[in-house]
């Protein structure tokens, strides 16, 4: 997958805005909360509208049973055995209600692991933009986030987190994230407000 460059002091670029696993998995009175997903989900709908079809989402799709895994995966779901696919609730796994009148079905992409980059029907959508930035949003700011970021630096993109539109279910973690992409990565990863991102919006090629 080809991507873009560092951060180059706001020069525009073909920018996707990655919101990541804003389900009701996650929600506040899901089996996974992120109870600040609250505070987050006002900037990330804002986001979301301004980018339109350019808003890609992704969904985690955990197991089907801890059997199905490999390694340390399926560990993982022994112990959240409650939440594999064959007990869990479908719909837990939809967008949360704000979010879905706003995702287009040809922009919602399933993943099984942590980073977005690990869904095969991401890169298709990214290089049908021509992206070479990604706006990110989502859940878990030190999760989901970080193992996206990470990947998405690897492969070249330019990156902007929206410091006021990702969450987690702990504040030390998102905390410690966020500051990680401040301070050991500001040459690929930019953080920017919600409204930041919306005065940037057309410089991005919308």
């Amino acid at each position: 997958m080809e991507g873009g460059g560092g951060v180059d002091g706001g020069r525009p670029g073909r920018a996707v805005h990655l919101c990541l696993d804003m389900q009701r998995l996650f929600s506040p009175g899901g089996p996974w909360p992120t109870p600040w997903m609250v505070n987050s989900l006002p900037n990330i709908a804002a986001v979301a509208e301004r980018f339109g079809e350019r808003s890609v989402f992704t969904r985690f799709i955990p197991a089907r049973d801890p059997g199905a895994e490999i390694g340390t995966w399926r560990d993982y779901y022994q112990r959240w055995s409650g939440l594999t696919l064959e007990r869990l609730d479908p719909s837990l796994l939809d967008l949360v209600d704000e979010l879905r009148p706003l995702a287009r079905p040809d922009c919602i992409v399933d993943k099984r692991r942590f980073s977005a980059f690990s869904a095969p029907g991401l890169a298709p959508v990214l290089n049908g933009h021509g992206t070479d930035t990604l706006i990110v949003t989502g859940a878990e700011t030190d999760m989901c986030v970080l193992a996206t970021v990470m990947d998405a630096v690897d492969h070249g993109y330019r990156v902007v987190v929206v410091e006021d539109a990702v969450c987690s279910s702990s504040d030390e973690g998102h905390d410690a994230a966020l500051t990680l992409y401040r301070t050991r990565f500001a040459q690929q990863i930019e953080t920017l407000t919600t409204q930041a991102v919306l005065d940037r919006a057309e410089a991005w090629a919308l």
